[in-house]
C-alpha cells in the first residue's frame, strides 16, 4: 500500500500554499479568483494530466513504443447546484510514428494504470482520445 502526504497552509485571504517532498504549489483560494495560480478544479486536471502524462513514461519501454513527445489537454464541466464536475474531456496528443493499433494500445494502457484516472472515472465521466500529433 502506497501512502502520499500534502500539507498545505492558508497564506492570506489571496492564497494558499501546499508542500509535498521539496516541491511547492500555489493555491488560488482568493474568492475573486487569481492568474497566478491554480484554482482547486485546475489542480484536479493538472493531477490528471500528469497521471496521463506518467502513464506514458510508464508504458512506453514495456510496449517498446517509440515517441518523441506527448501533451494533454483537458477541461471540466461543473453544475453549480450541488457544486460537482459532471463531465471531464480530455485530448492526449502523441508525437509518434507507430501505428494507429499501437496508439490504441498506449490509450488503452494509459487509463488502465492510472490512479489519477481510475479513481476520478469512478466518480465522473472521462471523455477523450489519443491522436497522433500532425
Amino acid at each position: 500500500m502506497t501512502e502520499y502526504r500534502v500539507h498545505a497552509h492558508r497564506i492570506d485571504s489571496h492564497g494558499s500554499l501546499a508542500v509535498a517532498k521539496e516541491a511547492e504549489v500555489l493555491l488560488d483560494t482568493d474568492m475573486a479568483g487569481r492568474r497566478d495560480a491554480m484554482n482547486p478544479v485546475e489542480l484536479l486536471l493538472a493531477a490528471l494530466a500528469a497521471c496521463m502524462l506518467k502513464g506514458i513514461e510508464r508504458v512506453t519501454p514495456i510496449l517498446a513504443f517509440q515517441i518523441e513527445g506527448a501533451e494533454v489537454a483537458l477541461e471540466a464541466v461543473r453544475q453549480d447546484a450541488p457544486p460537482k464536475l459532471t463531465l471531464i474531456r480530455y485530448q492526449i496528443t502523441v508525437d509518434s510514428a507507430e501505428t494507429d493499433q499501437r496508439l490504441a494500445l498506449l490509450h488503452r494502457n494509459i487509463l488502465k494504470y492510472g490512479t489519477i484516472s481510475n479513481t476520478l472515472s469512478g466518480a465522473v465521466p472521462l471523455e477523450g482520445t489519443l491522436t497522433r500529433k500532425v
